[in-house]
């Protein structure tokens, strides 16, 4: 059997395991250039909300009735291309299958003695450059400052937060509830959290955490919290748009605070990015995030979720604040 799984209709609102289909797809076999890939570690990313709906992006829609694609770690179990043999570990944007054969210059061969494999789906894949290029270009922090993020108890926030402490800044962490908080603050030494479902006053709250105000903004989440972070920020601060997540299953268009008149007072600068901007630099990236691993600068948390059909639960479950660090699944 070689189970995948088809996005069944497109959500309205939040995903449901009715927009998802399980079924048995065709044996396979790889044809002359081609590898086929067992996969090992499927990564369900919030990115992936906005590609089940049909409007316009940076990346096209998933089609209904097509497999859903999106980060896969596995091994050749076959090639028919020189560059590879049975064996290999391998890492690409494929689809969501347990077998499948591709084009070779699809996937990229991976050092799988330099990490655990499922790492390059997090801290040394998509996640972990996001954090460090967003960060670092974007926010370009100097030692004293004081950094806030948002999301910190996900795949990427997590990360922001630990370069940023070294970079010798203050961090604030923003988490839906305790016991992430307490990760991020006595694992990863963040200086203070903020559970925003027990804050009764956002904005009061970030002044408190902050008293010398935000210089730079790490914006994971969007909505009410970003509103009440920017109201906090300082003369030439920096504000990193790197996702939205609290309103990705809006179904009308949310209305804010007008953020313009604040950038205006205090000269600040918004900014949107994609990492794969960064793809050219992405080894330099992965460089400096396996150094800083090694040397125990940067730790890291997983949520793993154990089963190929589990995949629409892990990722619903997104949107639910039900992970840790970088949500996975692993095919078994």
């Amino acid at each position: 059997m070689n189970k995948q799984i088809l996005l069944k209709s497109r959500p309205v609102g939040k995903p449901t395991l009715e927009n998802f289909d399980i079924v048995n797809a065709p044996a396979v076999v790889a044809h002359q250039g081609e590898v086929l890939v067992k996969a090992q570690y499927i990564s369900v990313d919030p990115y992936m909300r906005g590609r089940m709906s049909d409007a316009k992006s940076y990346v096209p829609p998933f089609e209904v009735g097509k497999p859903i694609e999106g980060g896969v770690v596995g091994e050749v179990i076959e090639s028919k291309h020189s560059n590879y043999i049975v064996g290999d570990k391998v890492i690409g944007a494929l689809a969501w299958q347990e077998i499948q054969s591709v084009p070779a210059e699809k996937v990229t061969k991976l050092n799988s003695e330099l990490a655990p494999m499922s790492y390059y789906l997090g801290i040394l894949g998509m996640p972990g450059l996001t954090a460090y290029f967003g960060l670092l270009d974007i926010g370009k922090p100097t030692e004293g400052e004081t950094v806030v993020v948002s999301g910190a108890a996900g795949a990427v926030g997590m990360v922001v937060g630990q370069i940023a402490r070294i970079k010798g800044c203050r961090v604030v962490g923003i988490a839906g509830n305790d016991e992430k908080n307490s990760y991020l603050k006595n694992e990863l030494h963040f200086d203070e959290v903020i559970n925003y479902n027990t804050t009764s006053d956002m904005e009061a709250a970030i002044a408190d955490a902050c008293p010398n105000g935000v210089d730079i903004y790490f914006d994971n989440v969007g909505g009410e919290i970003s509103d009440a972070v920017i109201a906090n920020i300082n003369k030439g601060a920096r504000i990193i748009l790197c996702g939205q997540i609290s309103l990705y299953n809006n179904t009308e268009a949310a209305i804010g605070p007008r953020v313009q008149p604040t950038l205006l007072k205090k000269s600040a600068l918004m900014q949107g990015f994609i990492v794969s901007n960064y793809l050219s630099r992405w080894p330099e990236g992965v460089s400096e995030l396996a150094k800083w691993l090694t040397d125990g600068r940067l730790k890291y948390q997983q949520t793993i979720t154990r089963g190929f059909e589990n995949l629409p639960q892990a990722f619903i479950g997104l949107f639910e604040g039900k992970n840790t660090g970088k949500s996975l699944v692993e095919v078994i």
